[in-house]
């Protein structure tokens, strides 16, 4: 049976290559806060607000390929991406994307438009239903709280 809209609660927080490595990795770029860190807030975050999140995280991209697939097959109310490098690269998820009827928020933790060139296009973007970026950690938060607008 299908959910009405209003009834929608599950958010997909999914995250691509490198992004298992955050706290470790260039924490002078992307913070010192683990990916378990932005989960748990994030949890925390959703319960207050009545949702569920749902956080992966892969480098492979034909698994975030097939979480936008299930996303829409769940009936998500929305998903939250950081695609990493994959956004300015990937043609599959745009496809896959542009495929579903699921709100998309791209999130970034630094600004990429402030960074070497082939960061500043995104592939993602024009697909997307808006993009979050230059935070740090409290991008995602400020994604979460956006699904509640949709």
């Amino acid at each position: 049976m299908s959910q009405g809209k209003s009834a929608r609660k599950t958010v997909f927080v999914l995250n691509g290559p490198n992004l298992n490595l955050l706290g470790m990795r260039e924490p002078e770029i992307y913070g010192s806060d683990t990916l378990d860190d932005i989960a748990g807030r994030l949890e925390d975050q959703a319960q207050e607000m009545g949702l569920e999140v749902d956080i992966r995280q892969s480098n492979h991209e034909g698994h975030l390929v097939d979480w936008l697939h299930e996303a829409a097959a769940e009936e998500a109310l929305a998903v939250i991406l950081n695609a990493g490098a994959f956004t300015h690269s990937s043609i599959a998820l745009y496809d896959a994307i542009l495929a579903i009827d699921v709100p998309v928020i791209e999130v970034h933790l630094s600004n990429p438009a402030a960074r070497e060139e082939f960061r500043h296009k995104s592939l993602i973007a024009p697909v997307a239903k808006g993009t979050i970026c230059g935070f740090g950690a409290l991008s995602y938060e400020l994604a979460l709280h956006a699904t509640r607008k949709l």
